[in-house]
């Protein structure tokens, strides 16, 4: 009999009562029975019992916004330029050394990549530069991409085989960054200046693709992830996850999002052949960029940066897009019927995307559209509200008060404003729902380490950082499980334990509503996947 019963321990169904349950049983890869254990035996008569000896028992939790499976790129085809606390390289020695070591494996004339460099944590506090890493290799195009995604810095033979020169004027929504004597520096900050460079799928093809899936496939669900997602999918890296599709369940669940650049061509011609029939790997809300990140001082802002950086004066950030162009492609994608996420991390972009959102709504009214802010880090009180009105909704991210909170409060956007980013205490007072996401790879897909962030509101300094913003544990675990499944239209499949839902559940070593300020120390100790045992600790 392919069933068992879960008792002896805290279950947490998370279901709109918030209620507990004495026992969980489930049968092939549905939850069949909830509630008290005489009952679910009734129901599953001979059904094995998993005694869960005092642990807790959640759903499993859903990655609202990510990049799957970036995280296994960079372990495995790139150099990892991550300082500290992710990584090891603490100065731009350290950055030398690592990528000297990858091209020694690497034939001459083959690219040579680094990722998730982070200069705000380098003994330096900036960036190498062209001819610093012409040093490295003159014989490998050498491309360095920031932990962000949304700048890097290129050799000379890397610009040259993109056709970058100095005469090469800055594309609407990026820039060639230059010394005195206008000669270009190798930095390139913006999707649009980065051109092929920026995409998720640079430098991967069919052969190299599948082992990163199952890499980055095995580290979600050793953290109780069991919905992945894709939020940046162009037309080459649809391809890649399409062959993973064709070739059945690739044990885990992913959302994909389209480029909006794609439609409506997508939609009427695919991929020259039909998606592959796979209720695992689905098409989700198509994506737009509206501006850059705050750790190159590019999220689009209303008052300016509060220091500025060595080479850059104080200013207000980048729009990616200009407003007349985002008009039209919230609408075209409005009233295909999509749902939209959007990246904003400034309050400027926020601003601009709400207009065009209530102009979208305003020509062609549409119920529930759940129209997503992706960032959203230092959205505004007036702005909660407005979303609350238009019926948009958020996906903050609260790792970024961990990992670079100080340097929120020190550099970025100083005392005062710093105590607002990611304004998940706001948004909860304002009836907005929302989420809460690590964007892997820019922070690692840690679940219980995001929702005692999200807590604590502690940066890895140790500092407090906007107390008013805390959301207690259980609104933290919402916003990661039922909350997450909402946000993407799959409430009715997942994200609690309730009757007639999948079976992806997760038994944690603790509960974290009995400790809010430890979850951190919370570990996975089992993930359970559509009815079946995934990971074991």
């Amino acid at each position: 009999m392919n069933a068992w019963i879960f008792t002896g321990g805290t279950i947490l169904t998370l279901d709109d009562a918030n209620s507990s349950a004495e026992a969980v049983g489930i049968e092939r890869e549905r939850i069949v029975a909830v509630g008290a254990l005489a009952d679910v035996r009734a129901v599953l008569r001979g059904a094995e019992e998993i005694d869960l000896a005092g642990r807790t028992l959640i759903p499993a939790f859903i990655d609202p916004h990510g990049h799957f499976p970036d995280s296994a790129f960079v372990r495995l085809l790139r150099a990892d330029l991550a300082s500290p606390p992710r990584g090891e390289c603490r100065s731009l020695a350290d950055i030398f050394a690592r990528l000297r070591a990858k091209v020694a494996k690497t034939p001459k004339g083959h690219w040579v990549m680094g990722a998730a460099l982070d200069e705000t944590l380098l003994a330096e506090g900036r960036m190498p530069t062209r001819d610093e890493l012409d040093t490295v290799s003159r014989d490998h195009p050498i491309w360095v991409i920031h932990t962000s995604g949304h700048c890097g810095v290129a050799n000379s033979l890397a610009l040259a085989r993109q056709g970058i020169g100095d005469g090469t004027p800055d594309p609407a929504g990026g820039r060639y960054l230059r010394d005195s004597a206008g000669r270009l520096n190798g930095g390139i900050e913006g999707l649009s200046a980065m051109g092929e460079m920026a995409d998720t799928h640079f430098l991967i093809d069919r052969t190299n693709f599948r082992p990163c899936f199952d890499m980055a496939r095995e580290e979600y669900l050793s953290h109780g992830v069991t919905l992945a997602q894709n939020a940046w999918a162009a037309l080459p890296l649809l391809e890649l996850f399409a062959d993973v599709a064709a070739k059945g369940d690739p044990g885990i669940d992913l959302v994909l999002l389209p480029v909006a650049e794609i439609e409506p061509g997508f939609s009427k011609a695919g991929l020259g052949r039909d998606w592959p029939e796979n209720r695992h790997i689905t098409l989700g809300p198509r994506k737009l960029l509206t501006d850059g990140s705050f750790l190159m001082r590019t999220a689009w802002l209303t008052e300016p940066y509060y220091t500025g950086a060595p080479g850059k004066a104080p200013d207000t950030g980048l729009a990616y897009i200009n407003r007349d162009t985002l008009f039209a492609e919230v609408k075209k994608l409005h009233d295909m019927g999509f749902q939209i996420h959007t990246h904003c991390n400034g309050d400027a972009s926020s601003d601009m995307y709400l207009d065009a959102v209530e102009a979208a709504v305003t020509a062609n009214p549409r119920d529930d559209h759940r129209h997503t802010i992706i960032h959203g880090q230092v959205m505004r009180p007036d702005q909660l509200e407005r979303c609350a009105r238009l019926g948009v909704t958020i996906s903050f991210f609260p790792a970024h008060v961990w990992y670079w909170g100080d340097k929120h409060h020190t550099e970025f956007l100083g005392p005062e404003r710093s105590q607002n980013i990611s304004p998940t205490g706001w948004a909860e007072r304002a009836g907005v729902r929302f989420t809460i996401h690590n964007d892997a790879a820019v922070t690692p897909t840690r679940p219980l380490h995001l929702i005692h962030t999200t807590v604590t509101r502690k940066t890895h300094t140790g500092r407090i950082l906007g107390e008013h913003q805390r959301i207690s544990a259980l609104s933290a675990l919402r916003a990661h499980t039922i909350d997450a499944a909402w946000q993407v239209f799959q409430e009715r499949e997942r994200g609690s334990i309730e009757e007639g839902k999948l079976a992806d559940l997760v038994i944690l070593d603790a509960n974290p509503l009995d400790r809010p300020d430890r979850i951190d120390a919370i570990r996975v100790d089992q993930t359970w996947r559509r009815g079946a045992l995934v990971y074991q600790a």
